[in-house]
């Protein structure tokens, strides 16, 4: 089975950068105007690079004597609309290509006491030693890959064709390429997602993983990042639950199995004003909400709510979870 470090560089090479397409463009379009204004290690990836192509209107499948494909839908042209361009026209083709994956997706309320006075431990701990903090997120991530080995089936990518004669199969990884979706500000105000990726996950402790982690956000937000940290996602994490959000169905990307969304840790709506006392005494938790978006060619509900079942139960402190972490 190909790992996820070893097929990296040849993703990269491809141009099947995903949702970080946007920031490619922006690179190359630098790189072309002055090639000293990228780093060396883009100035030699963008030195044989071409550029994708973007398709911004779904087709269908041309009549069989061979005319071509037709739109679905004709452009209407408006003098009046601002032009997408750069990053915007990519983000726009990037949704349109998510188009082509029929997903579902399961949803699953968890509760979050466990999670919250273990981070509050943990980080006590770290005060004495490192200094460092864990996130919510730290252990949510960790506890979706360990999920992934449990349930494999959702490691796993569509693949149009096997062979000659356009069999479509799936293709299932030996190690996870875990996506993370990082909110980046531009420097003229606008925002951008970012989805770096921490290659063969699977193989880390939690120590390791929340150092890769860092490591990997660090070179994000310092503009260190290099093609080979933006490709070879197999599955990819957005937690829109730090800016409220309860609930999210992100888009799946082709060439990914499964997207998951962490909502907003908070109490039950029908509580959020009541008395906490009142509350801890009728035993009412906060709770958050997680979702798995999956492409339903070669994945299947019962598999993607078993993989939630499991990551609920290690958040809830089953499988040695947490003893795991502190470890």
């Amino acid at each position: 089975m190909p790992t996820s470090s070893d097929s990296v560089s040849n993703i990269a090479k491809s141009g099947s950068f995903g949702p970080n397409a946007w920031l490619i463009d922006d690179l190359y379009e630098q790189f072309l105007s002055d090639p000293s204004s990228v780093s060396p290690t883009w100035q030699e990836f963008f030195a044989d690079y071409q550029r994708a192509p973007m398709s911004t209107v779904p087709t269908v499948a041309g009549p069989l004597d061979g005319a071509p494909a037709k739109p679905l839908v004709e452009a209407i042209v408006n003098k009046d609309a601002t032009p997408l361009r750069g990053a915007a026209a990519r983000i726009a083709a990037n949704m349109n290509a998510s188009l082509s994956v029929p997903t579902a997706t399961s949803v699953r309320s968890v509760s979050a006491r466990l999670l919250e006075v273990n981070r509050v431990a943990m980080n006590e701990a770290l005060s004495r030693t490192t200094g460092t903090k864990v996130s919510f997120t730290h252990f949510i991530a960790y506890a979706m890959i360990r999920g992934l080995q449990v349930v494999p089936t959702m490691n796993a990518t569509f693949v149009d064709a096997v062979d000659e004669k356009g069999t479509p199969g799936v293709l299932r990884h030996e190690h996870v390429g875990f996506g993370l979706a990082v909110d980046v500000e531009k420097s003229d105000g606008t925002r951008n997602l970012m989805v770096p990726v921490i290659k063969d996950a699977d193989t880390y402790d939690f120590r390791g993983f929340v150092f890769a982690y860092e490591e990997l956000v660090r070179k994000i937000h310092g503009g260190k990042a290099g093609a080979d940290d933006l490709a070879g996602a197999t599955v990819s994490l957005t937690n829109p639950g730090t800016i409220g959000t309860v609930q999210s169905v992100p888009r799946l990307m082709p060439g990914q199995g499964a997207i998951f969304g962490v909502g907003a840790l908070g109490w039950p709506a029908g509580f959020e004003s009541a008395d906490p006392r009142a509350l801890a005494a009728m035993g009412v938790g906060k709770v958050m909400t997680l979702t798995s978006t999956y492409d339903h060619r070669i994945i299947q509900g019962a598999e993607s709510g078993l993989f939630l079942k499991y990551v609920a139960e290690c958040l809830t402190g089953s499988h040695d979870f947490y003893e795991e972490a502190f470890t």
